[in-house]
């Protein structure tokens, strides 16, 4: 395989892997509380949907002119990949509290338990959550898969890139009966906004006509440059962090009083 083509790979695992987390903790917090036949039948009608979609807006984007295809596929992978990044920045610098999944799953058993006594049969709370859950999660996937494979007219690999990562997920997470929250979700979430940004930004150049030099090989050089960027802005929020917490320290020292922040 090509170097893009082993990026376009290890981007989707990535992102399907974190957003199969997710999907997964929901799944197991309905299913073990209210029941687990209404539950995967959620999941089923979630994932044959998201099937459909990749089934009919996969040839739709691959038969558009690759110009057009890279500047509109490379534009909205830039956005998406920058709000990822930004997020994974906020948490990297303590601003934005890491995703927990233990706890999602306490919240999730306890709205559960709430919503009313189990049913015999079938559970429709059970069945609309985990679809609900999975559909969501699914969808920026689909998205990830429809871009990069479209883009790269490899809509093959980057489902195959898809499937693995969830199904090991799902293994996982049966095998353990309970949420995977030492996956390094927030690492991964960082790597996932650096590889979509540098993605974005290479493909949308090159649709609208730019050379980058080397070709291929100059995402060699995007990919550790957003990555390098990316953690000095960390640095500097951390920085200013710790900055503003000296000087609120300094002024209850001085006054012998709480400091009161004012909104």
């Amino acid at each position: 395989m090509s170097g893009p083509e082993i990026g376009l790979a290890f981007a989707v695992f990535l992102a399907c892997a974190v957003e199969a987390v997710e999907a997964l903790t929901i799944v197991l917090a309905v299913g073990t509380t209210r029941s687990w036949s209404s539950a995967l039948a959620g999941v089923g009608a979630a994932l044959l949907l998201l099937a459909i979609l990749v089934a009919a807006l996969g040839p739709a984007l691959t038969s558009m002119p690759i110009g057009v295809l890279r500047v509109l596929v490379g534009g909205l992978l830039l956005i998406f990949g920058l709000q990822w990044l930004r997020k994974a920045i906020l948490r990297a610098a303590g601003r934005k509290a890491t995703h927990d999944e233990l706890q999602i799953y306490d919240e999730q058993t306890r709205a559960a338990v709430a919503a009313g006594p189990r049913v015999q049969g079938f559970d429709s709370y059970a069945f609309a959550i985990a679809f609900k859950g999975v559909l969501l999660e699914g969808l920026e996937v689909v998205f990830i898969v429809l871009t990069f494979g479209a883009n790269q007219h490899h809509l093959s690999l980057a489902a195959i890139a898809a499937g693995v990562a969830t199904l090991s997920v799902v293994l996982a997470g049966f095998a353990l009966r309970a949420p995977l929250s030492r996956v390094p979700e927030n690492t991964m979430k960082f790597a996932v906004g650096v590889l979509l940004s540098s993605f974005g930004m290479f493909w949308a150049a090159e649709g609208a006509g730019a050379d980058w030099p080397g070709g291929d090989i100059a995402l060699l050089a995007i990919v550790p440059a957003v990555l390098g960027m990316a953690i000095a802005i960390v640095l500097i929020l951390r920085a200013s962090q710790e900055q503003g917490a000296r000087s609120t320290q300094e002024i209850v020292e001085l006054t012998g009083a709480p400091h009161e922040q004012t909104s």
